[in-house]
């Protein structure tokens, strides 16, 4: 087994309203079987020996399945390998004597709390705006009263990968959100019981991406090569249509309101 020694180029932010700056650090004796948070963890524990301040970043499982972890590594989100976390991103993949750039998510609606660490709290309020879905409450159902196509219930999975932990919205030129918001959504509309507020949770999820200040979707896709679940972009197809649809029929009904009085 053989130590990396590292060059590391930093993001330090001490607040949300300080500016921030690049600061760069050696870090010896990296075990090229960590994991990248674990060598931060050799470089904080490196920085706290010298008295100074350690680097924060976010993260819980360290499995790939949380979402809290956020850096980008080199320019690509999570580090950019396929379907990989930058929780399971791990040393072997780079050299001795490399030079590494860190930096947290950029994008406006994600604002940096500090260091490597940034408020997601804008998802929140998407999925708060998403509301309730209609079910019958009572004794457990028979698992098959409600039937569900394989093709469908396949889709709906596929969708429910998402972890939420914004790498498409760093990944984007305009710091969209369409596709959390799009699997998000297709998780559930691909299912009976997401059908009763189908339309309505669309577009309310639409509007409060929107004012959460996420960017427009200008189709670089950018944000499917960055997923670290490999959530299609096909959820935004659906989306949009059915944003659409709720879009007709909340114009049908303000005109059928406007004539009734």
């Amino acid at each position: 087994m053989s130590d990396l020694n590292l060059t590391l180029h930093i993001w330090r932010q001490p607040d949300k309203k300080s500016p921030g700056k690049m600061v760069t650090y050696k870090v010896t004796k990296v075990s090229e079987h960590a994991s990248f948070l674990e060598m931060l963890d050799v470089l904080n524990e490196q920085l706290i020996a010298k008295g100074e301040e350690p680097v924060a970043f976010d993260h819980d499982c360290r499995e790939g399945i949380c979402g809290s972890c956020s850096l980008v590594v080199n320019g690509r989100p999570h580090g950019g390998q396929k379907a990989t976390t930058v929780c399971q991103l791990h040393m072997r993949t780079f050299k001795d004597g490399s030079e590494i750039y860190i930096e947290p998510w950029r994008a406006a609606a994600f604002p940096v709390i500090k260091d490597l660490c940034v408020d997601r709290s804008a998802f929140d309020r998407v999925i708060q705006a998403g509301g309730f879905v209609t079910s019958n409450v009572g004794s457990a159902p028979d698992a098959n009263d409600v039937l569900i196509p394989k093709e469908a219930a396949d889709r709906s999975f596929e969708a429910a990968a998402c972890i939420g932990c914004g790498a498409c919205v760093a990944a984007c030129p305009n710091g969209s959100a369409m596709l959390y918001v799009a699997a998000k959504l297709a998780h559930l509309h691909n299912l009976p019981q997401g059908q009763p507020e189908r339309l309505h949770r669309t577009q309310a999820m639409v509007t409060a991406m929107d004012a959460a200040g996420f960017g427009n979707c200008s189709n670089h896709y950018e944000c499917e090569a960055a997923c670290p679940k490999d959530i299609s972009r096909d959820v935004m197809a659906l989306m949009n249509r059915d944003y659409a649809k709720a879009s007709f029929v909340h114009r049908d009904r303000v005109d059928k309101a406007d004539g009734a009085g």
